[in-house]
């Protein structure tokens, strides 16, 4: 099989806000090369693949395609004339045309047994897998590593080189995070869990699956990622969460998709058949928390005989004895507890441990690996679990870190901190009114990392470095996963690019209408993963 070109280090990339991808292009098609990076190596040359893997070239007139017998590069066989280009209709498929296009819309089967895909030729994705190979050794962006590294690990998988498939996935996840993009991180990740899937590592397959399937991705890309971990519960026996897997990858796409309604009936059917032949449907569907962590944390129970809080497993036993007066939720590992004795809060682990002794008067969960405590008053302070400090400031309200910033007041007006502590949102707003193109809240800042802040009663967009991406100027605004819902003064929807620029103009009495336009406008119709 052909070696890989050899890679760089990702490289640093260019913050998001200020060279975004353009809004409306297919979720993982090609795009455009930006330009070089300084820092990027120059371009090593690919070593040639192996003869024994190589495509047997389709056969083709003299003189034309890639089965023709030439004497010169450039030239017509025994002449001295420039080659022709091939005549039209007799292109060869794999040789002609963009790989990636040829990916995405290439056609495989699910087998009904084993859920995974087949292909009547191997050696022709092979070809396929060459051309992107040959791409690759140009490509000198993170964002191009990730894109192609993963799709070669598609390929890889599909003609079960596993090996080298693991290697481009786990390489095109760290190119991907190299960019802090949601999307194409979240692509890398569904494109490894799929490798590790086939692999039967499917602990770590379900993690990536439950990682890369963000609230704030576009539906069709979510449904392909329920189906995709779906068939990794269908491989573990774990058939009622399988089916609600499926199940939700219908829900999410709300308009007609006959291939994935026929993948899902395949699906089904086979879910259908191994219930009958195992005698059941396995166990309970897991949490997405217990998923992502193995296991399932300890849950609060309460005796209502002394009227004490302990914890319990998944089975109902009691693991942390009734003692609290008060018990929060198991969050990242730790949970805040109270005792009857105490005034203030404490930390505890799963063990129940104390972590940090009691001392605060008022806590937040842990989020993104810090909690927001106080002492008393309004005057909060972030700590990491161990207690350090590491953002204070009179803060007078907060909201929960994510993506690395949160959301504070300080002299009633807000702002935001990163991790760090630094003011990267300087207070300015009179508010964070973050909200999902679906309609949902978020506290403070997307997984993406944008907030919509208002201003004089009117709204904007801000991401986790401090720039402002669409000035306060809208009255309503919403983010959806490739644009800025919004409306002008007189309350009519439009849309925005990630840039702020004009994507829809403002004529929709409502945003349902804004987004079935939004959705002609997008070419990822299949997601490939």
């Amino acid at each position: 099989m052909e070696a890989a070109p050899a890679q760089a280090a990702p490289v640093a990339e260019v913050p998001a806000a200020d060279s975004p991808e353009q809004a409306i292009t297919p979720l993982d098609q090609p795009t455009p090369a930006p330009p070089v990076p300084v820092s990027a190596p120059p371009v090593v040359a690919v070593e040639e693949p192996r003869d024994t893997e190589r495509a047997a070239p389709p056969a083709a007139e003299p003189g034309v395609g890639p089965g023709r017998d030439t004497t010169d590069a450039g030239t017509s066989a025994g002449t001295d004339q420039p080659a022709l280009p091939p005549a039209p209709g007799t292109e060869d498929p794999v040789t002609h045309g963009d790989p990636e296009q040829l990916l995405a819309a290439y056609q495989w089967r699910l087998d009904p047994e084993t859920l995974r895909e087949t292909v009547d030729d191997p050696d022709e994705l092979r070809a396929l897998r060459r051309r992107l190979t040959e791409k690759l050794a140009v490509s000198l962006d993170n964002r191009a590593r990730a894109r192609l590294l993963s799709l070669r690990a598609v390929v890889s998988r599909i003609v079960d080189d596993l090996d080298d498939a693991l290697a481009d996935g786990r390489l095109a996840l760290t190119y991907a995070e190299a960019t802090g993009e949601l999307r194409r991180t979240a692509l890398a990740r569904a494109r490894l869990a799929e490798v590790l899937r086939r692999r039967g590592e499917h602990a770590e397959a379900d993690r990536l699956f439950a990682e890369a399937n963000s609230a704030e991705l576009p539906d069709r890309l979510r449904a392909a990622m329920h189906e995709h971990a779906g068939r990794s519960c269908y491989d573990q026996g774990r058939l009622m969460e399988a089916c609600a897997h499926f199940e939700r990858a219908l829900d999410l796409r709300r308009v007609d998709d006959p291939e994935l309604t026929e993948r899902i009936m395949i699906s089904l059917d086979a879910v259908h058949a191994r219930a009958v032949a195992n005698g059941g449907f396995g166990p309970y569907p897991r949490s997405r928390q217990e998923v992502l962590r193995g296991r399932r944390s300890p849950v609060p129970t309460r005796d209502s005989g002394p009227d004490r809080w302990g914890y319990a497993d998944v089975d109902g036993e009691l693991v942390i004895d009734y003692r609290y007066a008060e018990a929060q939720p198991f969050c990242e590992g730790v949970a805040w507890v109270r005792r009857p004795d105490a005034s203030g809060w404490e930390l505890i682990d799963e063990a129940g441990t104390t972590v940090i002794a009691p001392g605060y008067a008022a806590v937040r969960a842990f989020s993104d690996g810090l909690a927001w405590v106080s002492r008393g008053g309004a005057d909060w302070t972030a700590i990491e679990p161990d207690g350090t400090e590491v953002a204070s400031g009179g803060f007078e309200e907060v909201r929960p870190f994510r993506s690395g910033v949160a959301a504070v007041r300080r002299g009633g007006v807000w702002g935001a901190v990163d991790r760090r502590g630094r003011l990267v949102v300087p207070p300015r707003y009179q508010a964070f009114r973050t909200m999902l193109a679906d309609g949902r809240p978020v506290e403070g800042f997307t997984d993406e990392g944008l907030a919509v802040v208002e201003a004089g009663g009117l709204r904007g967009v801000v991401d986790r470095a401090g720039n402002l991406l669409v000035a306060p100027a809208h009255p309503q605004l919403m983010i959806h996963p490739v644009a800025f819902l919004a409306t002008d003064r007189a309350g009519r929807w439009g849309a925005l690019d990630r840039r702020g620029g004009p994507l829809i103009d403002p004529v929709h009495p409502g945003r349902d209408a804004v987004l079935a336009e939004i959705d002609l406008l997008l070419a990822d119709t299949r997601p490939v993963l």
